[in-house]
């Protein structure tokens, strides 16, 4: 199984001390993506790319693909 991690982006949020509403303010994102951020749920390219624009960074620094062990076969 192929799950989304964004505790990348948690981390730069913190080092920038900066909270999720304005991270969600500044690149104009809904309510429901920043959940969705917090849920390790998929969001769309486009809202990664406003985070990336925002936070003036690349979209691995804020996010990546984790493999489970399910995957191995």
């Amino acid at each position: 199984m192929v799950t989304v991690s964004y505790d990348k982006l948690w981390k730069l949020l913190i080092d920038k001390k900066m909270n999720r509403t304005k991270l969600r303010e500044d690149s104009g994102l809904s309510f429901n993506v920043i959940a969705k951020l917090g849920k390790c749920e998929t969001v769309s390219m486009e809202s990664l790319i406003k985070i990336c624009n925002t936070l003036k960074c690349d979209i691995s620094d804020i996010m990546e693909i984790v493999l489970t062990d399910g995957d191995n076969k």
